[in-house]
């Protein structure tokens, strides 16, 4: 099984029948979608999980063994629907998986702490006594040009982010575990309204260096979303609130305004022309890389540790035009990779959308009145830019 099943000639299918001709197995069965072996009845089948619905995954309780083939691309959802689905007796699932992230669904679920049922096994090209030289030969000049490169694509390893990906998860993991007390600086609220099927309506609350919250509404109208964002805007006075227009988010930015509310409400087109046009491809790449310029900066920032918006924040693949400018992979592209639309990243996203000044100080725990650690963290403070 795959996520996808594009074709099932390029899949193990292939494989396997290469294996039996060269083994001259005449007692299996070869036809177009299926192996079958005439003997004892076995019977290969080749699905994606992602043509299936969970009521058809379902269907395959009684498969004896199940071989997961790539499956870095499995989704969590895909392996939230498989796993108690292969429950027969003495049955097995079988992974193969170069990984892409350290947020790999089924990498996380499974292997990163195996229980006393799994056995992880790390198999490379240097284990294998068939690899052909010229194939060694490739490995070897791959490692001395692109170390990173032949770390991941010879040796297994998560893809750095110096490659193709915006952030890394050494710094979204930095900034969960941030303690921050408190914040003076203005409050700022990211709006990514939910466009259609199981997107989510986002509202993300950040002041400064500390994103506080945020909360999650499904099957809203634009009506219900304007009620709700006035809420926060009479409650809390925020300074901003950025809202992605694209889509239906368009008709929330006109109740809003309608209310009253131009000087605080802002929308923004990700697909628009960026504020600094020569070094990013539009709004959105420009966005997402201001957002990771302060996961990394110092201070240290803080958000909230909850495993999708880590697995959201890291899953954004960078590329760059012909113009040299940054460009992020299309939202589609990743929402199939996850497994659902990245909504809370894109709120966080949304609040970098244009500079908002900012005056306010952060109180991190630990910090005691006139401290070394305070000193430092004020001067440094006073240093950066206060944009944010």
């Amino acid at each position: 099984m795959r996520e996808i099943q594009d074709s099932i000639k390029d899949s193990v299918y292939k494989l396997l029948c290469d294996r039996i001709a060269f083994y001259n197995l005449t007692d299996y069965k070869i036809t177009e979608t299926q192996i079958i072996n005439k003997i004892t009845g076995t019977t290969f089948i080749f699905k994606g999980l992602q043509e299936h619905n969970s009521g058809n995954i379902k269907s395959l309780e009684g498969i004896d063994i199940v071989w997961l083939e790539e499956a870095q691309k499995i989704s969590k959802k895909s392996w939230e629907i498989l796993d108690p689905t292969i429950r027969k007796a003495g049955s097995e699932i079988w992974i193969s998986m170069n990984r892409e992230e350290e947020n790999d669904a089924v990498w996380k679920a499974v292997a990163a702490n195996p229980d006393e049922r799994t056995l992880v096994v790390k198999v490379n090209y240097t284990d294998n006594p068939f690899c052909p030289e010229e194939m060694r030969y490739l490995a070897e000049k791959c490692r001395q040009e692109n170390p990173e490169d032949y770390e991941h694509i010879w040796l297994g390893a998560p893809v750095s982010t110096g490659s193709h990906k915006l952030i890394g998860y050494k710094m979204v993991h930095t900034a969960t575990q941030t303690q921050l007390i408190s914040s003076q600086s203005p409050l700022i609220i990211g709006l990514d309204v939910a466009r259609f099927g199981d997107d989510k309506t986002v509202f993300c609350f950040r002041r400064g260096r500390l994103c506080s919250e945020f909360r999650s509404f499904a099957g809203l109208d634009n009506v219900a979303v304007a009620n709700q964002a006035t809420h926060y805007i009479r409650d809390l006075h925020p300074a901003r609130i950025f809202i992605d227009a694209g889509g239906v988010g368009g008709g929330v930015v006109d109740i809003l305004n309608d209310r009253g509310f131009k000087k605080i409400v802002r929308a923004v087109m990700f697909g628009s022309k960026a504020l600094n046009d020569d070094r990013y491809h539009n709004r959105r790449a420009e966005m997402w890389d201001e957002l990771r310029q302060w996961l990394n900066s110092e201070p240290a920032v803080q958000i909230p540790n909850i495993e999708s918006l880590c697995a959201e924040l890291c899953a954004v693949n960078k590329k760059y035009d012909s113009r040299g400018r940054l460009q992020l992979e299309e939202k589609d592209e990743i929402k199939q990779r996850l497994g659902r639309s990245p909504d809370m990243a894109d709120a966080l996203a949304l609040t970098f959308a244009e500079p908002v000044y900012d005056r306010g100080e952060a109180k991190y725990a630990g910090f005691k009145e006139n401290s070394i650690e305070s000193l430092f963290y004020a001067a440094s403070h006073n240093n950066k830019n206060n944009s944010w």
